[in-house]
């Protein structure tokens, strides 16, 4: 091979190596090109809805460029509509959602499925939002005395809503009608909004919503009245409210609400969200907003993340052999 054709073959070879390295250096720095759909497994309103699209405006700010997210709601099920279209979407970082806690983890175990949290990539928790009993302010219920009283005195008539078959708000009020020894009788609604309109209009009795979103309720003008809070200790969010222990019920129970994204990302487009997420979970501009709209923030990492969920699912397998959740 002549020196003239040899000079020309190494050249061919080394633009050939350019180029690779160009077009790759291209399709990182693209991400993300076009807008990025965020799930919601409830229906708007709720406090899911809410930090989602709050959170959203932050995950946009420290992905950069002209990044665009968003928020689609797919309410049903318990949050199993929602969960299930995020764990079967393309894994190409054009779908994050959020999932709750313990519905995502207390779904499988009721019932056959198409999602398990071991289906996500997990990009971060923002939320840990303890539960809580509503009535209506016109109610004669004060506390949770009250309403042990009017429950053994009627039993059955009390009607609560909640976010689903499953849902925190569901185990808890079954935690406590075992606590308390009375009968109440459940509605299931499609997200928090549906639940906070149900005890607005007197359609319910009870309302079971996480306290971050009662309160935000109430400063929207929602008339409702807060019972005590499902919390080891009073909340920041309500130093006035007592807790379920305080009123002589052992009643714990709280909302986990993580971004996670369907399995198999890649590897650099899965670190750049979780470094957006986790920065903007951090953002104090974020922070402030949030505590404005009572969302209660608890970043977890992803691994932090899923050794709670690993936890939390054992606990919730246990429980269900000795008090399943599914409608009586």
């Amino acid at each position: 091979m002549s020196t003239k054709m040899s000079t020309f073959s190494r050249l061919v070879r080394l633009l050939a190596i350019l180029t690779a390295t160009l077009m790759t250096g291209v399709g990182h720095a693209a991400y993300p090109e076009a807008p990025i759909k965020m799930i919601v497994a409830y229906a708007p309103g709720g406090g899911t809805d809410i930090t989602a699209r709050l959170l959203a405006q932050y995950i946009q700010k420290h992905l950069g460029g002209s990044t665009s997210i968003v928020v689609i709601n797919r309410p049903g099920a318990g949050g199993g509509i929602g969960f299930g279209e995020l764990s079967v979407a393309k894994p190409d970082g054009y779908t994050i959602g959020f999932i709750n806690t313990p519905n995502v983890l207390t779904i499988p175990i009721e019932r056959k499925v198409n999602f398990h949290w071991q289906d996500y990539d997990l990009l971060g928790n923002i939320v840990d939002d303890p539960g809580n009993f509503s009535v209506h302010a016109d109610s004669p219920i004060k506390n949770l005395a009250d309403l042990v009283a009017y429950a053994k005195a009627n039993p059955g008539a009390v009607t609560y809503g909640t976010t689903g078959i499953g849902s925190d708000d569901h185990l808890a009020a079954m935690a406590f009608e075992r606590a308390a020894g009375v009968t109440l009788t459940h509605v299931p609604f499609k997200g928090a909004g549906e639940v906070r309109s149900a005890i607005a209009s007197k359609q319910i009795f009870l309302a079971a919503l996480n306290i971050g979103e009662a309160l935000q309720y109430q400063k929207g003008g929602t008339q409702i009245r807060n019972l005590g809070q499902m919390s080891e200790q009073r909340s920041n969010l309500d130093q006035s409210l007592p807790t379920f222990k305080e009123q002589g019920y052992n009643v714990v129970m709280a909302s986990l609400r993580g971004v996670a994204a369907p399995k198999g990302l890649p590897t650099a487009i899965r670190e750049q969200l979780v470094r957006a997420v986790q920065a903007a979970a951090a953002d104090p501009e974020f922070q402030a907003k949030a505590a404005n709209v009572f969302a209660p923030l608890r970043f977890l990492a992803p691994a932090a993340y899923a050794a709670e969920l690993k936890r939390d699912e054992q606990m919730f397998k246990q429980l269900w052999q000795t008090m399943p959740w599914t409608d009586k």
